[in-house]
C-alpha cells in the first residue's frame, strides 16, 4: 500500500477507536513532505525518518514525532500494510522538564484572599475579581485542567449531589469529579450572584466574562501573572521554576497524597483512585508525584520506617 494511503488509514483507525488524534494526524502528514508520499511503505528509508526527526530544536515536538511514527508503523505492519519498520532502534530524547511548582498553604492562602484577589483585578475590563477567584478554588480545589474550568457550563455543575462533569477532556474521555463541601458552597454562591438567570444553563458557561464568553486562556494567565505579584508568590531563592496558573493542579495531588499519608491510608491503593479523579490516561502520569515536595518523602519515610520497626503497615 502506498504511504499516503496506508495513513490516512491509520488516521481513521486511531480516531475511529476514540482517539482526537488531531496533532498525531498532522505529525504523519507533515512526514510526507519527507518521503514519496506515493511509493510503498516499505520504500521508507531510515534516513528520511532521521531527517524528519532532526528538524527543529531538540524540544519534546521531536519526542512526539518519533512516536506518531512509531505508532503507524506498529498499525501498518500488523495490517499487511508494510514488511518492515524504517524507524531508529532509539527514541530522540527531550529536554528534562522542569520540576512543578508546589504552592505552600500559605501561598494558597494569600492567592485566594478575596481583598487579594480584588485588588489585582482593579481596572479590569472582562475578568472581575469573584470569577477569577472562582477558578482559582477550582483548579486547586478539584485538580482541574486550566481548560477544563473554562469549559464547564451550568449544567456540569450538580450542586445538589457536589459533583462536576468534565466532558471531552485531554484525553477525549468524560469523567465525573465530586467536590469537598467547602468548594461546592463557594460555586452555589457564584452560580447565584453571578450566573443568575441564564437563560440556557447547558449552553452558558460556569465562568463567564461580563459579557458571557468563554473565558480566554491568555487573559487567564495574564490575571494570575498580576496576581502572583500582588500575593507576593514569586520564585524561591535559587530556584528555577516560576510558579504557574497550571501548578494549582499539582499542588493538589501532592497535597492530597501528603494527607492521606499523614492519616496512614493506603497510599498504593488510593494512586489509582487519584489518577482516576485527575482524568490521567494511566497511573504513570500521577506516580510522579510521590516524589515531588521534601514533605511528602518525609512522610513516606515516616511510614516505612514504622513498617520497618514491626508496626502495623495501614
Amino acid at each position: 500500500m502506498i504511504l499516503r494511503e496506508a495513513i490516512e488509514r491509520y488516521v481513521l483507525w486511531r480516531r475511529a477507536h476514540g482517539a482526537k488524534f488531531t496533532t498525531g494526524a498532522s505529525l504523519l502528514r507533515r512526514f510526507l513532505d519527507h518521503a514519496d508520499r506515493d511509493a510503498a511503505c516499505d520504500a521508507v528509508t531510515t534516513e528520511q525518518v532521521l531527517t524528519y526527526l532532526a528538524e527543529g530544536p531538540p524540544t519534546r515536538h521531536r519526542e512526539n514525532r518519533y512516536y506518531a511514527l512509531a505508532g503507524f508503523w506498529r498499525h501498518a505492519i500488523s495490517r499487511g500494510h508494510a514488511a518492515r519498520s524504517p524507524m531508529p532502534d532509539e527514541a530522540p530524547r527531550s529536554p528534562v522538564r522542569s520540576p512543578p511548582y508546589i504552592y505552600s498553604r500559605d501561598e494558597l492562602a494569600r492567592l485566594f484572599d478575596p481583598a487579594t484577589v480584588e485588588a489585582s483585578r482593579r481596572g479590569a475590563v472582562q475578568l472581575d475579581a469573584v470569577t477569577f477567584r472562582t477558578l482559582l478554588l477550582l483548579l486547586y480545589g478539584a485538580g482541574l485542567r486550566v481548560g477544563e474550568a473554562t469549559r464547564l457550563t451550568l449544567a456540569d455543575v450538580d450542586l445538589a449531589n457536589a459533583v462536576l462533569t468534565i466532558r471531552a477532556t485531554k484525553f477525549y474521555k468524560s469523567r465525573l469529579v465530586p467536590v469537598g463541601p467547602q468548594l461546592a458552597a463557594a460555586l452555589a454562591s457564584y452560580i447565584a450572584v453571578q450566573r443568575a438567570g441564564c437563560p440556557a444553563p447547558g449552553e452558558s458557561f460556569l465562568l463567564a466574562n461580563q459579557d458571557g464568553t468563554r473565558l480566554a486562556s491568555s487573559t487567564v494567565q495574564d490575571a494570575f501573572d498580576v496576581l502572583r505579584r500582588v500575593a507576593g508568590v514569586g520564585r524561591a531563592a535559587g530556584g528555577r521554576t516560576i510558579p504557574r496558573l497550571h501548578d494549582l493542579r499539582h499542588s493538589f495531588a501532592v497535597h492530597r497524597l501528603t494527607s492521606w499519608y499523614r492519616q496512614g491510608a493506603d497510599v498504593q491503593r488510593l494512586l489509582p483512585v487519584l489518577s482516576t479523579y485527575l482524568g490521567h490516561a494511566d497511573l504513570e502520569g500521577t506516580k510522579v508525584y510521590l516524589s515531588m515536595t521534601p514533605e511528602l518523602l518525609e512522610q513516606a519515610s515516616l511510614r516505612f520506617a514504622r513498617y520497618a520497626e514491626g508496626g502495623r503497615h495501614a
